[in-house]
């Protein structure tokens, strides 16, 4: 039986299955390749590509390349490129058909026919719509299973489901054949850099521990904006909606890291152990602590509904903003205000935590102090605080302690979420993926707004509207005051204009 952290060393084949897709070409090969490229992967490490597209190795190579970057054209790039492909093979087939994954297996016995020990561990990415997973799931562990002498794991992509029950049944059918220990649920936030950061911020450093609680935070927010519409994937999109592909997932992911008791070590269980705690305590969201918005035609940009691949008058939301309640010792009464919108004035991931007023007396009327976690791009963190007016008179005004990675760690090379959490799978660490239990918790809490908004509880909601490019709904502003958020009326800005010339 392996143990949780058992390296994958030799002898590994990994098979990418929807290998002619666009997440396989976006992220999924060139994560791939960025291990390769790091010599991150086993030795004499085989990918093979499965789809239903038929086509040939040559034309496979460039799909599966084609989001690899080689800016400068470095010549040492090039050759890793060209022995990546070397390193990679494809295979069309069916998701369906038994006999189509004798065939997968047949390639994979070919391969390892040639290695001098017997063990023989396979990997298998399902880079597939939820759809086909169950069929994949279990052709996969029916004909392509190694039963002796290795390892097998599963990396499954999200959504997992789109409700509380189907989330159910998806996770109960995967386990028909795939065991807790050989399944990694992939939410690509908790590969994140910044969202790793959040456990060492919190939990080595005493001075930022002693104020994590409701006697010295007002509220959390944390915010995902997109600069761009659906853009022609508005199908796909209302059918999820901005809750289910943005909120139920990575932001609750990091609300978690944010609001969860110490763990009692690194270990993967443990860690998971206290977020399910923290999402236990969390009750499903109302509708009253609910905004959403679907953005308009503005600045010479389409709206939502101009969309071709959008229905007609479709109240899909493109933009939410939920307030959830953590009932326990440390956080009752502290809104956690969750906010993602589309077609927005930025890109930008962050996580702000505004602390109270402070006492009333000396200081009054002065900037809140504020923990900014800037999750991308340009990572961040910095803590807005209140110093000292240079010069003969005594009066406060706000600035900030700044870690800007950029700047603090010019030399250093954040690593893609996909390829961290890809390493970890190949180690069997569990810790930055998804366990079942939290997967059914975080639906309990979002399952009842989700079906108000399908219309399954009488009439659907009809989303505000919002321009394309604005901050997003006016009704923002009064909907995280309700919640004690105070804006700064001194025109503080975060000096983001710095980051230009980096």
């Amino acid at each position: 039986m392996e143990t949780a952290h058992d390296e994958l060393k030799d002898n590994t084949i990994i098979v990418v299955l929807g290998a002619s897709g666009d997440l396989a070409k976006k992220k999924t090969f060139p994560a791939l390749f960025g291990l390769y490229a790091q010599n991150y992967l086993p030795r004499d490490v085989k990918i093979i590509g499965y789809a239903r597209s038929k086509m040939d190795l040559p034309e496979f190579h460039k799909r599966a390349t084609s989001y690899i970057k080689n800016p400068d054209d470095s010549p040492e790039i090039a050759a890793k490129i060209q022995d990546f492909k070397d390193i990679s093979t494809y295979l069309a087939g069916s998701y369906e058909d038994g006999a189509a994954f004798d065939e997968l297996n047949k390639r994979l016995e070919d391969i390892e026919a040639g290695y001098q020990s017997k063990e023989c561990n396979r990997i298998f990415y399902l880079a597939l719509p939820p759809s086909v997973f169950i069929p994949v799931a279990k052709n996969l562990k029916e004909h392509c299973y190694v039963t002796k002498g290795g390892v097998n794991r599963i990396i499954v992509e999200k959504p997992f489901g789109k409700d509380l029950d189907s989330a159910r049944e998806l996770l109960s059918s995967l386990k028909r054949y795939w065991t807790e220990d050989e399944t990694f649920r992939i939410d690509h936030y908790l590969g994140k850099e910044m969202v790793k950061n959040i456990l060492v911020l919190r939990f080595a450093n005493v001075a930022m521990n002693a104020a994590w609680d409701k006697n010295s935070i007002s509220n959390v927010q944390i915010t995902f904006k997109e600069p761009f519409g659906t853009e022609g994937r508005g199908g796909y999109f209302d059918e999820f909606g901005m809750i289910r592909d943005v909120l139920q997932n990575h932001l609750l992911q990091v609300l978690s890291i944010i609001a969860m008791e110490r763990p009692v070590s690194f270990a993967a269980e443990d860690i998971r152990d206290e977020k399910v705690k923290v999402l236990r305590a969390i009750p499903p969201i109302e509708r009253d602590d609910t905004l959403l918005g679907q953005y308009v035609a503005a600045n010479g940009k389409p709206g939502y509904l101009d969309d071709d691949t959008v229905p007609n008058n479709s109240v899909c939301p493109t933009f939410a903003a939920t307030t959830l309640w953590v009932h326990n010792p440390r956080w009752e009464g502290v809104p956690f205000i969750l906010k993602a919108g589309k077609a927005l004035n930025e890109a930008k991931v962050e996580v702000r935590i505004q602390f109270k007023d402070v006492t009333q007396g000396i200081f009054k009327d002065i900037a809140r102090n504020e923990l900014v976690i800037r999750i991308q791009p340009s990572e961040a963190v910095y803590l807005k605080l209140n110093a000292k007016t240079p010069g003969l008179y005594t009066r406060a005004m706000p600035t900030e302690m700044d870690l800007t990675y950029k700047r603090r760690f010019s030399e250093a090379k954040i690593p893609e979420a996909y390829e961290a959490l890809i390493l970890d799978a190949m180690k069997g660490d569990h810790s930055n993926f998804v366990r079942h239990d939290e997967l059914d918790v975080a639906w309990k809490i979002f399952t009842p707004i989700l079906h108000w908004i399908d219309g399954k509880d009488g009439p659907r909601p009809r989303p505000v509207n919002y321009p394309y490019g604005s901050r997003g709904p006016k009704e923002l502003e009064a909907f995280v005051k309700k919640y004690g958020f105070k804006r700064n009326t001194e025109g503080y800005v975060w000096p983001v204009s710095s980051l230009a010339s980096l």
